[in-house]
């Protein structure tokens, strides 16, 4: 009889199953890779071999080979992708912006308005249809059903980078980095109002809001939702909004849109969180219009995942990517330039 302790250490929006397992003082020696696979669900040798070979898989914090025999009170962790809940993703010939690609994954530029994988009221034309076309041989999950080698996600009107594994090995590495914290993620952000201080970090609990399932909130009560931290910076304050840089530490649902809804400066014409309407300035006049038209430049929340950086799995390399903002991010960042540069001028 054994009295392993097994916690389910949630992050990056359950995309991984992360476990943590110490061993029962009267344990045997045994393959590390037996032992995982009588007490992790969908644990295959495949997955948990991907799992030890990109140290995915540790013992006492330390990476260990497939041949490790566990011993008495060793304390496992493991971090392996979830298998596919989606099981019949139709193929969909949508072209992708691919920034970067070699035989282990690809870094794409995802549009705004492009759902990331399909769910109610979006079965067509996501990611994940674009990803099942282009590309037949992505890892497989438990009955050979299609993983589409999601390993983070943005929101739909969100453009950006993201990073897509081709291969179990890169998603089991990559899943580890996420849970590591160690991935670099820099958003671009156009907030309502001036941050003050200027630069900070945004921290609280999010969990779904108790008025509206569909909106995250921050709450003070660790039992209300998981810890979130956000970095950010103002790069330029343009008095009634403001460009901010934000570095992620964890990777939770809507994360920077809850983060600075709850400091009081919502981002621009998120209609979610509140920002589809005047925050700062009088709601009427010449300067009414003027924010209507700046809501049409950009028909939906302005963040843009401008760079992304991480180790390569297989080479081990630091890669960095970086795009600059969108035509509409920068229309309406333009916008507001302007019409703060002509009220100096006039002043």
């Amino acid at each position: 009889m054994t009295d392993e302790r097994d916690e389910i250490l949630e992050e990056d929006d359950e995309l991984y199953e992360h476990h943590r397992i110490v061993v029962d003082k009267g344990q045997s020696p045994l393959r590390i890779d037996r032992f995982l696979m009588d007490r992790l669900q969908n644990a295959t040798r495949t997955k948990l071999q991907a799992g030890i070979e990109s140290e995915s898989v540790r013992v006492n914090d330390k990476p260990i080979k497939a041949s490790y025999k566990i011993r008495p009170l060793d304390v496992i962790t493991v971090s392996l992708p979830h298998p596919p809940r989606d099981t019949d993703i139709k193929p969909e010939n949508i072209p992708l912006d691919i920034v970067f690609e070699d035989a282990d994954l690809l870094v794409i530029n995802k549009p705004p308005g492009m759902v990331v994988h399909p769910a109610h009221g979006n079965w067509d034309g996501t990611l994940l249809n674009a990803l099942v076309y282009h590309f037949q041989n992505l890892p497989t999950g438990r009955n050979g059903e299609a993983r589409p080698g999601l390993v983070h996600r943005i929101d739909k009107d969100t453009s950006g980078l993201m990073v897509i594994a081709k291969t179990e090995f890169a998603m089991t590495h990559l899943a580890r980095q996420f849970f590591d914290h160690s991935i670099e993620r820099t958003y671009n952000a156009l907030v309502w109002g001036v941050p003050e201080p200027a630069d900070g970090t945004i921290t609280g609990y999010i969990g779904r809001a108790l008025k509206d399932r569909k909106v995250q909130a921050i709450y003070d009560d660790e039992a209300k939702g998981k810890w979130a931290v956000t970095h950010y910076k103002t790069l330029e304050a343009l008095r009634y909004v403001s460009l901010v840089q934000c570095n992620l530490e964890t990777g939770r649902t809507h994360q920077i849109r809850a983060h600075f809804k709850h400091i009081g400066h919502p981002l621009f014409n998120d209609a979610m969180y509140g920002g589809d309407r005047i925050v700062r300035g009088m709601p009427n006049g010449t300067y009414k219009t003027f924010v209507e038209n700046a809501f049409k430049l950009i028909p939906r929340q302005a963040l843009h995942a401008r760079s992304l950086g991480f180790v390569h799995p297989r080479s081990k390399e630091w890669l960095q990517f970086e795009l600059p903002l969108p035509a509409d991010f920068q229309a309406a960042l333009t916008k507001w330039q302007r019409l703060i540069k002509n009220s100096e001028t006039n002043d």
